[in-house]
């Protein structure tokens, strides 16, 4: 059997700190928060967060899901997302995907995920129109020594995650 990052895995009782620092160490490519600007290093600890409330890893795949789990689940709401892409570092950070990928790589690895992402993200659509609670996202300090398990049961997230 492969091996599963414990944050990965539904029912994971590490604390969001734990669970955050096994994502950083397993993935030594993700761009540290605190290596960024201040407005932006904020913006992406979130997101980061996001990946292990979530239990997303960082394959195309998970990095779309997340985007539309942002979107209705959480206060980055699509709204929020546009007013971010504003900031200047945020460019940075797709440019740098662009550079590392090339357009043809980043837009092909999109495309190729796409088919089997879409009738999970209209799933995920119809369970979240009525939401109500959203997961915060740049204020997620509060959470960081709670179980993932807790997290996801207060939030109604247990449903998105495989």
């Amino acid at each position: 059997m492969d091996h599963y990052p414990l944050y990965t895995r539904k029912g994971s009782t590490q604390t969001l700190r734990e669970g955050l620092a096994e994502y950083y160490a397993l993935n030594p490519h993700v761009t540290p928060p605190e290596t960024q600007p201040p407005e932006f290093a904020r913006i992406l600890a979130a997101h980061d967060v996001g990946h292990v409330i979530y239990g997303c890893d960082t394959g195309m795949y998970d990095e779309l899901k997340i985007l539309s789990l942002f979107w209705w689940t959480n206060e980055c709401t699509f709204q929020r997302f546009r007013e971010m892409r504003k900031n200047p570092a945020v460019d940075m950070m797709y440019d740098d995907m662009i550079r590392e990928k090339g357009a043809l790589g980043l837009y092909g690895a999109i495309l190729k995920v796409l088919p089997p992402l879409i009738p999970e993200i209209i799933s995920i659509w119809f369970q979240t129109r009525h939401r109500d609670r959203r997961l915060p996202f740049l204020d997620f300090h509060p959470l960081l020594d709670r179980s993932l398990l807790e997290i996801r049961q207060e939030f109604a997230l247990l449903p998105f995650i495989k």
